[in-house]
């Protein structure tokens, strides 16, 4: 038997029948409601005076309801706004992050992940605009992982303890976006993790000499301000041991298909795909007296827009750093 909710109607007869002090069980009875029910209803919608008042009532039951996380705290156009932002490619942080800064809406991007989930179950297609949204996943039944074995390699797990809070800077991700023609015109990325600051460099091949002398320079770049170096187990990173001896900067690495734990690098090169489709010679074409592909003032769009501007937040970060 399904159940239904004491109406407005039903409130003020049971305001009327305790008047003429009918038990609870008779009051149930004229009502066609299960005594439990009656009783619930008096106890929970009872005034500070212990009186039981029908529009007070319903105003407690709309208030009780308004709060259930069962029920949206949003309304269509409130829904309509995250849509349309999900559909032009923003992320669900993105999205929480740039409407709480402008105060039009308090929303959480777990509320955001669960719509839009809710949305594909129902046939919808706002999943496809997720980042990972095409991702599969590998199957791990009578399978060996080989990818990146590389023995003295220092796991994740032996980071400084600072990398994982974001509170200092000079933790970085880094990583490497395949170009076309077999891997030819690729590009390594290394994201700051605290500010969110990206230097991009072009790879020539796709391999771990090219890399290694990359890195190198990316680091020559910005002297004294890297601390680590986070990896994944890709062998383009199989010459860490070169950039360690040349800069002193150690490197980390991930353990393997575990994205999660290089989700700052991870996110920036999705976002860098996503604008810019695959990379070519001319998708980066390097500054004017610099032979590197280094994006700086554009990449404010590759970070959640309710952040700072990474550029002068981290040359701020770096500076307090030095004092």
């Amino acid at each position: 038997m399904q159940y239904h909710q004491i109406t407005s109607g039903e409130r003020y007869a049971l305001a009327a029948l305790r008047k003429q002090k009918l038990s609870v069980r008779a009051i149930a009875t004229e009502l066609g409601r299960s005594a439990s029910t009656v009783s619930r209803e008096v106890r929970r919608n009872l005034s500070t005076q212990g009186r039981y008042s029908p529009p007070k009532a319903d105003s407690y039951a709309v208030a009780r309801r308004r709060r259930s996380r069962r029920n949206s705290h949003f309304g269509s156009d409130d829904w309509g706004l995250v849509e349309q932002l999900i559909c032009l490619d923003w992320s669900p942080e993105q999205v929480s992050g740039w409407l709480r800064r402008h105060q039009v809406l308090s929303i959480s991007h777990e509320t955001i992940y669960l719509r839009v989930w809710h949305d594909k179950q129902l046939g919808g297609k706002l999943w496809r605009h997720l980042r990972q949204a095409a991702k599969r996943r590998r199957k791990r039944y009578r399978s060996r992982d080989s990818r990146g074995r590389l023995a003295g390699k220092r796991h994740i797990s032996e980071r400084p303890a600072e990398v994982e809070s974001r509170r200092v800077h000079g933790h970085w991700e880094i990583d490497s976006i395949m170009g076309d023609d077999h891997g030819r015109h690729s590009a390594l990325t290394v994201v700051e993790r605290k500010t969110g600051y990206l230097q991009m460099g072009k790879l020539m091949r796709h391999c771990a000499a090219d890399a290694a002398a990359r890195t190198i320079a990316l680091i020559e770049r910005q002297p004294g301000c890297f601390k680590t170096i986070t990896a994944d187990n890709g062998t383009e990173f199989h010459s860490y041991k070169l950039v360690e001896e040349a800069t002193g900067v150690p490197f980390y690495f991930a353990t393997p298909h575990h994205a999660w734990e290089r989700g700052t690098n991870e996110n920036t090169n999705v976002e860098l795909t996503r604008s810019s489709g695959h990379l070519t010679i001319g998708g980066l074409r390097p500054q004017q007296g610099s032979p590197d592909a280094q994006i700086t003032s554009t990449v404010y769009a590759r970070v959640p827009p309710g952040g700072s501007a990474p550029l002068p937040f981290f040359r701020s970060a770096a500076q307090g750093d030095r004092r």
